[in-house]
């Protein structure tokens, strides 16, 4: 596909393997960084980084899952796309509406919490804390409207500061790791490195939300499987690196586990610590919401082509060729949710429950898909089904919040009787 043009609808070709590792990156290390080392630490011990081991292996089946699958049927529909083809339209529109229903509360949740860690600075009240989260957010939507390439290269530059931060609070902590700190080594039992593997999954979420862009790589054949490994390989070192260290230094329990990024690295760096963690935290939230907001606008665009959407979500830009209807969608529900979390009609942390679901409904959809489509490579029909079993075992886990998927479900059967009845009365 060439350059987008009004003439010639469709998505440019803009994204090379700098860039996809830079968007796999931000959508992967999400704001979990700042707080999950600390209460994994807090849950297991120093047995924690066993689990951090663990998982830093167990997320790999599932990136390369997306990879080969972005690389064989690149898309904006991204995991939509890999069920429809793997098992028809009607599955591949739930996937899609999952991942779609999933940001317009994934990136507000971002938002506020990379505006809370300034708040606490600058002694913020409510309303200047949701007026930074609204200007995170304005911010992502204007780079995602100029299009994919420009909104690639800011993430380049922002996902740079983020490793550059994270390994100077790593390096920074070294004088005051001891090794008596790791002793006991596994003070609460086993059974608790386990529970710890199960908190840090929502730390390695994100895979998922850069195959929505894959209609967009260069060369996606050889980039997306690339890409894919590169970034499993930053996220896994950068993670174990501040898991290890927050062990070493013995920056939780007491208290401080939600802050130990934190306290780590004021160890060494004093309160101008606090600072770099806060433009850390900003940085990090304004990566992952990037991605997800570009990542959910073209999946809006993918279903109304498609017509299980209405028609106006899949609007491109007259000059950009960027999908604008789903980001006018975006805008809409990120100014209700903002609304409700600003007058407390419902808390962050019963928010971030129901995008989490959808995250994992939208990752059995994207296995299952995978066990079907990949059965050729050896690879790939593996990783797919260690991935497909692992997400499989999760939801049960997921409490109330796993209905969440199921009225998504109603929503996309709606829209399909809807466009039935639409083409027999035409």
């Amino acid at each position: 596909m060439g350059k987008t043009s009004s003439n010639a609808p469709g998505l440019a070709k803009t994204l090379g393997l700098p860039q996809i590792v830079a968007l796999y990156v931000g959508a992967v290390i999400g704001s979990g960084i700042l707080l999950i080392p600390g209460l994994a630490a807090e849950k297991a011990g120093p047995a924690s980084i066993l689990a951090w081991l663990v998982m830093s292996i167990l997320v790999v089946p599932m990136a390369i899952t997306m990879g080969l699958l972005s690389a064989k049927y690149p898309s904006a529909g991204g995991v939509s796309t890999f069920v429809r083809n793997a098992y028809g339209d009607r599955f591949g529109n739930m996937v899609g509406w999952f991942f779609l229903l999933s940001v317009p509360m994934g990136a507000p949740i971002l938002s506020v919490t990379g505006a809370n860690y300034l708040a606490v600075l600058l002694n913020w009240g409510d309303g200047q804390l949701y007026a930074a989260a609204v200007l995170i957010l304005i911010s992502v939507l204007a780079m995602n409207v100029l299009g994919m390439n420009v909104a690639a290269r800011v993430q380049t530059i922002v996902v740079s500061l983020i490793i550059t931060i994270l390994i100077l609070a790593v390096v920074a902590s070294l004088p005051h790791a001891s090794a008596a700190n790791f002793v006991p080594f596994v003070p609460s039992g086993w059974v608790s490195v386990i529970q710890a593997a199960g908190l840090l999954f929502w730390c390695f979420i994100g895979w998922e939300a850069v195959t929505h862009l894959s209609e967009e790589f260069v060369d996606p054949a050889k980039n997306a499987i690339r890409g894919v490994l590169w970034s499993a390989g930053l996220v896994a070192l950068l993670y174990f690196a501040v898991a290890f260290m927050t062990v070493a230094t013995h920056s939780y329990g007491d208290g401080l586990s939600a802050a130990s990024l934190s306290i780590m690295i004021q160890l060494s760096l004093g309160p101008v610590g606090g600072w770099i963690v806060a433009i850390t935290a900003l940085f990090i939230c304004i990566a992952a919401a990037n991605a997800y907001v570009g990542a959910a606008s073209r999946i809006a665009y993918s279903l109304a082509k498609e017509q299980v959407a209405p028609k106006w979500f899949g609007a491109l830009h007259p000059k950009y060729g960027t999908p604008v209807g789903g980001l006018a969608f975006l805008a809409l529900c990120f100014a209700i949710v903002l609304s409700v979390l600003y007058f407390g009609w419902i808390d962050l942390s019963r928010l971030i429950e129901l995008p989490n679901a959808s995250f994992i409904a939208t990752y059995i959809g994207g296995c299952l898909a995978g066990v079907r489509l990949l059965r050729e490579s050896r690879i790939g029909r593996i990783a797919s089904w260690i991935s497909l079993l692992f997400t499989v075992g999760l939801y049960p886990f997921l409490g109330w919040s796993a209905l969440y998927p199921l009225a998504i479900i109603a929503l996309s059967l709606f829209w399909e009787r809807r466009k039935k009845r639409m083409t027999l009365e035409s």
